[in-house]
């Protein structure tokens, strides 16, 4: 994706980002810093973006692409707005009538009437077809 005549790219990106560059042959990402540090292109080089959090409004989150060419003159950029969302199930887990997020038995599941868990029902019928 990058313009004719570039030879090396730098990226910038908030701080809800993060960045991982990937180079065909290399087994380990390389972390991008938030900005000031710049690429060679390579065939098969790859950016990985990825949020750690849900963002606080739409389009909270940018990455920008420099490309540059030859004599480091700067060529042309290219930018991409995030939006991190949250999805969490949120289950009475230990069964004591409250519904809560962080509940510490959320992640395991016990049989018995002492046990802790959720039970997921899944409707797979067609109801509308």
């Amino acid at each position: 994706a990058a313009p004719a005549g570039a030879v090396s790219f730098g990226v910038k990106h908030t701080e809800g980002v993060s960045v991982d560059v990937v180079s065909r042959g290399r087994d380990e990402a390389e972390p991008v810093p938030r900005s000031g540090t710049r690429w060679p292109l390579e065939e098969g080089m790859v950016l990985r973006f990825s949020m750690s959090q849900a963002s606080t409004e739409v389009n909270d989150n940018k990455v920008t692409v420099s490309f540059y060419g030859e004599e480091g003159k700067p060529i042309t950029q290219a930018g991409v707005f995030l939006t991190g969302i949250g999805i969490s199930l949120d289950v009475d887990a230990d069964q004591d009538g409250v519904v809560e997020r962080n509940s510490p038995n959320k992640a395991s599941w016990t049989w018995g009437p002492e046990g802790h868990g959720a039970i997921l029902l899944v409707g797979c019928d067609k109801e509308i077809p």
